[in-house]
């Protein structure tokens, strides 16, 4: 059974749009700019399973087509919306911040736009944190800057004063953007808003520049991420073919999930060796790693290694330390490596050349590519869409080449990996020649 047999696509409504959206009059003669709730993208593309699910009897399983609808659930003249960010940067946060704030106040006449500060903490008096009234010529520049305009924050906060926050404002609708833990938040918060029985949109919108949130194929600051990462990867091999011996070792984002190591090695075809956490190697042996290195060196008298930050975890002592959003600690397998490297070439007298390049900071930090921005603007308008519809606890994903509406019960909690027999990992395989490293 797939992941996709248990997934349930059904997206909660706040109550039944009655309201004509302000859109109309954007409408083109002979254009289709609304889609319907009947409009589907299916989510097992594969022909025979499609084939076999159906023959079975079996209902097929479609996520609703993202965009703007006829009808709309708010009234965008008594309506006040809240933006927030959280967790770690990522290129293009300052993309989905524009897109959402333009999107309100052109397409729907929305005039009460608030950003939250530096994530979750924003909600909570205590910390002190303005809010912003977001309008166009505020965010209008902001593509051109990394980082987050609004600020970020990781850490969990109390939900029912997130909530009591919300009602105090007056808020009917909460964009969200961050990872899996915003997401689990987000959840919550919904969970709350429930509860206690309110009228208030909760729209996720999803940020990972690992590209591992699950059910979502692609998400912003990927593309970004591999680009600048390639950089990374040119500039070692540069330095490796510049010695005798020379090792260039890059360390890149991926604490569960290798999926910049391996695109990244695959679009700068310049690697021997890929790390990543989905695929378990040794250091020692015939076939380990360390052993393979040397017999590259005595071949070609340099060798590229990438490594993702969550590859090789294995090697320390298990570690209970938690960061403030409660993800453990990693330890540093990018210097670890690099020890060891220098140590077992040492063992053998033989003199190498090592330097270690580790730009995750860098990359996360600057500001999205083109691809990223044009991504981020379709991202932003479609949250806006779904949420001035009355859709709450979802997220906006990519999926099947369209944009979908996702419910967070269907990818909250849940994490998307490289599947080492799929073809993303076979392609790294050829690519590299690196074989298994694992001893039999």
């Amino acid at each position: 059974m797939s992941d996709f047999d248990t997934v349930d696509a059904v997206v909660p409504i706040l109550g039944e749009p009655k309201l004509l959206t302000p859109l109309e009059s954007r409408k083109l003669d002979g254009s289709r700019l609304f889609v319907s709730d009947e409009d589907r993208v299916v989510i097992e593309v594969d022909a025979g399973r499609l084939v076999e699910t159906v023959s079975a009897g079996k209902t097929v399983s479609a996520f609703e087509m993202a965009g703007p609808r006829r009808k709309i659930y708010f009234d965008p003249s008594k309506l006040r919306c809240a933006l927030v960010t959280c967790g770690g940067l990522c290129p293009g946060l300052n993309g989905i911040i524009r897109s959402v704030v333009l999107e309100l106040y052109y397409g729907y006449g929305v005039r009460n736009i608030y950003g939250i500060r530096y994530g979750l903490q924003g909600f909570i008096s205590e910390y002190g944190h303005d809010i912003l009234e977001l309008t166009p010529d505020m965010v209008g520049d902001i593509i051109g800057n990394g980082g987050s305009f609004l600020g970020s924050s990781r850490g969990p906060q109390d939900v029912e004063a997130i909530v009591d926050c919300l009602e105090r404002m007056n808020v009917g609708i909460l964009f969200m953007v961050g990872g899996d833990g915003t997401l689990m938040a987000a959840t919550k918060i919904s969970d709350v808003i429930t509860r206690r029985r309110l009228k208030i949109s909760v729209v996720g919108i999803p940020k990972t520049i690992d590209n591992d949130i699950h059910m979502v194929s692609r998400s912003f600051g990927f593309d970004t991420a591999v680009g600048l990462a390639t950089q990374s990867i040119r500039a070692a091999h540069n330095e490796a073919r510049g010695y005798p011996n020379g090792i260039g070792l890059i360390k890149l984002m991926g604490r569960h999930s290798g999926f910049i190591a391996a695109t990244a090695a695959l679009a700068q075809q310049d690697v021997n060796f890929v790390l990543v956490p989905e695929v378990d190697f040794d250091l020692d042996g015939s076939e380990g790693l360390l052993a393979a290195l040397e017999r590259r060196l005595f071949d070609r008298s340099h060798a590229v290694i990438v490594v993702a930050e969550g590859a090789g975890q294995k090697f320390f002592d298990a570690s209970d330390r938690k960061d403030p959003s409660g993800n453990t600690k990693l330890q540093d397998i990018g210097m670890f490596l690099k020890e060891r490297i220098v140590r077992y070439f040492d063992e053998l007298k033989i003199s190498v050349s090592l330097k270690y390049i580790d730009p995750s900071y860098i990359i996360r930090s600057l500001p999205a590519n083109a691809n990223d921005h044009v991504f981020c603007s379709f991202l932003g308008r479609n949250a806006v869409h779904a949420a001035m519809a009355g859709k709450t606890r979802l997220l906006i994903g990519h999926w099947n080449n369209h944009f979908v509406h996702i419910p967070m019960s269907a990818s909250a909690g849940r994490r998307k990996q490289i599947d080492p027999n799929g073809r993303l990992w076979q392609s790294v395989l050829e690519a590299t020649g690196q074989g298994s490293l694992k001893n039999p």
